[in-house]
This record gives C-alpha cells, structure tokens and sequence, in this order.
C-alpha cells in the first residue's frame, strides 16, 4: 500500500452533496424554510481534492489543493485555535468562568455558562443570536441528519438542562462563541487569525470568514462582523487544502512552528481531552478514543469535520496529517486504513 493509493481512493469517492451549495441549503438539507434562509455568502463546490503530510512532509495530493471551498464546521475548530490564543493573551484567564460579554449571558440561566462549556458544545444556551433561535439545533442529530430519522424531530422543543450536563451539537451556540471572542479581542476574528496563524505559518491570503447580513455588532464605536463557526446558514471560512494541512501541522507540532510557540502550551493537549459527557469530543474538536469515531483510526487520531466531506485528520501515531475535501464520509474510514498502512 502506498499513500498515492489512499490518494486516489480519496479522489474516487466523492460526496454526494451537489456541487450547488445553496440549491441544498435551500432544499432543506439541514431543516426545513423558514429555518433554513440562508443569512451569509454561499459559494458552489468545486472537485474532490486533498493532500497527505508525514512527518511534515506532503507524500501525496489529489484535485486541486489550491482550491478554495466552504468548510462548513472545520470553521468550529478555528474558533477554538481563536480561544487558544486569548488565553495565551490573558484575554480568557479562566475557562470555567461565566463569560459575561453581552445581554446574552444575563438571564438566570444562560449567565451560568462558561468559555469551557461553549467550547465542548455543553453551553445550553437559550436565546435568539443573528435571527436565529437556539431551538433550531435542539434534537439535532448528527448520525441522522443527512439520512432523515431522528427519534426527535430536529428543532421541536426540548427541556433545557444545567449548563454542562447536556451535550448538544448546535450551531447557534457556536456563533455566540465567536461573538463573544470578537468581543474579548475587540477586533474581527479573522484578523487575529491571519495574523497569529496563517501568516506565521506561511499560508496564503486566498481564504476568507464570513459571517452574516445580520451579524455585525459594534465594537469601540466600530462596526465589525461576528463570523460564523460553519455555512449551515451561509458564511463561514472558506479556504483550499494547503492553508488547512498547515494548520493541520500546527496542531500536529503541539502549536509550535519553526522553534516559535504559536498556541500557548498545553493548548493542543487540552483541546483533543475528552468532554467528561461526550467522549469522542474535545474543544470543537472530534476525538477517538478507543476509535469510537473512527474505528481504523489510532485512539491518539483527532479531526476537525466539516459537512460536506470536509475534513481534517491528525494522527500523532503516525506523525500523520491528511486533509480531504468533499469525500464521501462513508469512505472516510476505509481511506484512514489505507493512508495509515502506507506509513512505513
């Protein structure tokens, strides 16, 4: 086995999403109108591509890797590299206080939450964010989603519980994360990005977060969007696959980059450790314990995982890290096989 093999078994299944983005927002693939109206910039997909790192080193591509595309909630695991550097900054001295910023946290319930619970997706926040109800993603089911079973149906109401005590994938609680980021930082999001990763990195400038229409707030007198963590509603990071695998590498090299420490110590570490309810989930990150997440993969492996087929996968094992866009993830496990039997 070689990784031009796993490459070309990559390129060979393709999602089955449509290269028309916003006909399948608007179809319904997440819930149906009204819930759906897009709010952000919506781009159609381009071919599948992706590349293969090894010790650093890239071994193998595929399509275009240069090609910029939605990434839908790859976004999710950017906002926490975000978080990370508000902590080395002092801008977050403690994760587990109640974060404050905003009318958004002063209800009762809602001020109980902390930067941890919004970072492994246990905030149960309650409120209405940019034109969006946190009802939308109650129920939501991931394994279900693009199948269309559910023992619930996606956005009916559901009990609130104890901020902490109930995991919940939910993209408007996510949001509220980077609007409450943007207000620690006081600045746009994707400035901070570029310039504390991408440009350190030696990425490119041909990426762009967005948010929505209805999401600029202001800052110091200045208006500024919020950016979305992911396209369910438009917006989101559009990037290629080079940029990716050097943030792939970042994390890979334990936030280091050419001797410089570019995510505070420790930062790698505690986001790839298991929420205590949800095992297979970090800070936005997926995990694998006892590969419950992908069973081919080593328990070490972790992802950042987009809709569509958009992922990124680091495998401290195997000094391995690949990215793959638009791949039909039903296929994702068997390329993790392939790639990981080619190491030599």
């Amino acid at each position: 086995m070689t990784f031009l093999q796993a490459a070309a078994f990559a390129e060979s299944h393709e999602t089955k999403w449509p290269r028309d983005i916003r006909a399948h927002l608007e179809a319904g693939i997440f819930e149906p109108p009204p819930d759906n109206a897009i709010l952000g910039p919506v781009a159609p997909r381009g071919a599948p591509n992706g590349l293969i790192l090894h010790k650093g080193t890239r071994v193998a591509g595929w399509g275009n890797t240069r090609q910029v595309d939605m990434t839908f909630s790859v976004a999710k695991s950017y906002l926490s590299l975000l978080a990370g550097i508000a902590v080395a900054d002092g801008l977050i001295p403690d994760l587990d206080a109640p974060v404050t910023e905003g009318p958004e946290f002063q209800s009762p319930h809602n001020s109980a939450i902390t930067w941890r619970h919004l970072l492994q997706q246990t905030s149960e926040w309650e409120g209405t964010l940019f034109g969006k109800e946190d009802r939308i993603d109650r129920y939501r089911s991931l394994a279900s989603e693009f199948a269309g079973r559910s023992a619930h149906k996606k956005g009916d109401p559901r009990p609130l519980q104890t901020p902490g005590t109930y995991w919940e994938y939910n993209d408007i609680r996510v949001n509220l994360l980077s609007l409450a980021l943007l207000r620690r930082f006081r600045r746009p999001l994707p400035e901070v990005f570029a310039e504390r990763l991408l440009t350190p990195l030696g990425g490119s400038t041909d990426w762009r977060w967005e948010g929505y229409t209805t999401s600029t707030v202001t800052i110091d007198g200045r208006p500024i969007q919020s950016v979305s963590g992911g396209g369910h509603w438009g917006g989101g990071i559009c990037i290629h696959a080079e940029d990716q695998a050097l943030i792939g590498q970042l994390m890979l090299n334990d936030g280091v980059w050419n001797a410089t420490r570019l995510l505070p110590e420790g930062w790698v570490a505690l986001s790839t450790t298991s929420c205590p309810i949800k095992p297979d989930y970090g800070l936005l990150w997926w995990l694998n314990p006892n590969g419950i997440y992908q069973s081919n993969a080593s328990p070490a492996s972790y992802f950042a995982i987009g809709a569509g087929g958009n992922v990124t996968w680091i495998d401290p094992t195997h000094d391995l890290v690949a990215v793959l866009r638009w791949i039909d993830m039903a296929a994702l496990n068997d390329f993790i096989a392939l790639a990981t039997a080619a190491v030599p």
